[in-house]
């Protein structure tokens, strides 16, 4: 699902206007880049949360030049889903034209 098919799927559930969800839906994940950017969390009960991870400091390699790099430690985002979330999504039946490893 893109954003333009979330936008009209809430759209036609609420009865609001498409522009105005489009706001909503852009001002909502503004604020939760915004929010993960300052190193906080964000807790939507029901559906799960984003949370910033740390990694530490590594070693990796260049196989081409066979030599050794230090990757430095750094923060990326992730997404933990809800209980109840996660266990629709693993209950759901598969669409005919997706196969069993694309949902896993």
């Amino acid at each position: 699902m893109t954003k333009a098919e979330l936008v009209n799927a809430i759209s036609e559930k609420t009865g609001i206007e498409k522009n105005m969800v489009l706001n909503v839906v852009e001002a909502t994940m503004k604020v939760v880049k915004t929010t993960m950017a300052d190193g906080e969390n964000v807790y939507l009960r029901g559906f799960g949360s984003f949370i910033v991870k740390k990694r530490a400091q590594k070693i990796g390699r260049i196989i081409a030049k066979n030599t050794t790099i230090v990757i430095p430690a750094h923060h990326i985002p992730a997404f933990k889903p809800a209980k109840t979330f996660a266990s629709k999504v693993k209950n759901a039946k598969v669409k005919a034209n997706q196969t069993s490893e694309a949902v896993d």
